[in-house]
């Protein structure tokens, strides 16, 4: 795996590939990033030849760790190379790397085989001139969302990344819940609610139902959106449990006020009466730009009051210069399909069966994210600034976080102990919780709960743009 040709490198090579991923985090801000690579393009040729040594590109890949050295190679040179604008001889890399890779091999020729991809898209769009921003990209199909769906569910059977989501989550909320008898759930990008069903189970096996329960839930595609909520509101009903659906097609950065996510009936009764709650899920992701203005969420959230904001985060950076960025993603995915296929070998006598399960999930999902962040590119990357660090934000607009200790780190605990292998950590940070595999974080959990009512203004009432 690559993420195991990292690891046994010297530790003076593995400090520079975590400096590379580093200032790509801590890169300039600016819509011109990209336009000032020099700087990183020389430091990261200096990383790949202390890393692979003077013979780096004529290892021979007759056994699995040269292989794996060989692919990392050829994948620097030609994220370097990309860099510089040199694109003949990023051009000319790509054959090689196709014919190493594959996306049903081992791990490093699987994650190379995406990355490979990825890389030809850049160079084709470089070519072209064409850099499609991220958040100009076209709402997946309905065909694809159905493939979505199936790579998630095939995901949540393969890894406890998607559970550690749902579980984390649905822990803070019943917190901040204890007591209330009107739920409002607001989850801004639903997919296919699958998260959802646990909460449900909880709330029925209380003494005391709830009143109401409602979500909102926010979605590319409203037949989609409307399945979602059939299949949600059949459960609640298997449950006894009062259940209303609000399906709302669009980004929740484009939604114009609170009114539009509370319905008008229950924007009157929240500011009159205040006897619903309203929670806020967040679970982050790189196949497609969920907010679609960041500054609009930011807004939207200030001016909606919920009693908590759940977020679940990628460890893993979005901005900052090309080359950078591709370093930190090499590390991220590598890691991941290590993690995936270390689980779908764990099926015994199911193990093509996993293996096949694994695949979707890599081409569906992990290839479709590595995609996105490779492939899309230039100056005009997102179209607009985008927040790094939702926690920072969060704070600005007058948040404050919620600690996960106590329950939500006890049901994390008991789910990693579900599985049958290995290298799955959990690490308690500050309020927050963070899921890695060895020693690489890949999730961070936190909530948030407004600071005081007066530090989160009402709409239109000072709210301060960020």
């Amino acid at each position: 795996m690559l993420q195991g040709v990292l690891s046994r490198a010297p530790a003076t090579d593995a400090a520079a590939a975590g400096t590379a991923a580093t200032k790509a985090k801590r890169a300039p801000e600016s819509p011109d990033d990209e336009d000032n690579d020099g700087e990183e393009v020389r430091a990261a040729r200096g990383k790949r030849q202390q890393l692979l040594g003077p013979a780096g590109s004529s290892v021979a890949a007759d056994g699995p760790e040269t292989r794996g050295l060989r692919l990392l190679s050829l994948l620097l040179r030609c994220a370097e190379a990309v860099a510089m604008d040199q694109l003949t001889e990023a051009r000319e890399l790509l054959p090689e790397i196709a014919e190493l890779s594959s996306p049903f091999g081992s791990s490093p020729e699987r994650v190379a085989a995406y990355f490979g991809d990825a890389l030809c898209a850049r160079v084709l769009s470089s070519y072209l001139g064409a850099y499609s921003p991220l958040s100009s990209l076209r709402p997946l199909a309905a065909a694809q969302s159905r493939r979505v769906a199936g790579a998630f569910q095939a995901y949540n059977a393969l890894s406890p990344l998607v559970k550690f989501s749902h579980f984390t989550a649905n822990q803070a909320i019943l917190q901040a819940l204890d007591g209330e008898d009107r739920l409002h759930v607001i989850d801004l990008d639903i997919m296919q609610g699958l998260q959802w069903p646990g909460l449900f189970h909880i709330l029925a096996s209380r003494p005391r139902k709830p009143r109401s329960l409602r979500i909102t839930g926010l979605g590319a595609s409203l037949d989609v959106l409307e399945a979602t909520g059939r299949r949600l509101a059949d459960f609640a009903a298997s449950l006894g449990l009062p259940f209303e659906f609000q399906p709302i097609e669009g980004k929740i950065g484009h939604v114009a006020d609170a009114a539009s996510l509370l319905g008008q009936r229950h924007h009157h009764q929240q500011h009159q009466q205040q006897d619903e709650a309203t929670v806020v899920h967040w679970m982050h992701h790189c196949l497609y730009d969920v907010t679609g203005s960041d500054v609009g969420t930011v807004r939207l959230l200030r001016s909606l009051r919920p009693k908590l904001i759940t977020i679940v985060e990628q460890d893993l950076g979005h901005k900052g210069d090309f080359l950078g960025r591709f370093v930190e993603a090499l590390h991220y995915y590598s890691a991941l399909f290590d993690a995936l296929g270390d689980g779908a070998g764990a099926g015994g006598a199911a193990e093509q069966e996993s293996a096949a399960e694994r695949h979707a999930v890599e081409r569906q999902l992990l290839g479709a994210e590595i995609r996105n962040i490779v492939a899309v590119g230039g100056p005009k990357r997102t179209g607009e600034v985008r927040v790094e660090r939702w926690g920072d934000e969060l704070r600005r607009a007058g948040f404050r976080p919620v600690s996960l200790a106590g329950s939500p780190a006890t049901q994390a605990r008991l789910l990693l102990g579900m599985y049958p292998w290995k290298g799955y950590t959990l690490a308690e940070e500050d309020t927050c919780l963070k899921l890695g595999w060895k020693d690489l974080s890949l999730l961070t959990a936190s909530a948030w709960e407004p600071a005081d009512a007066a530090a989160v203004p009402a709409s239109g009432h000072g709210s301060q743009e960020t």
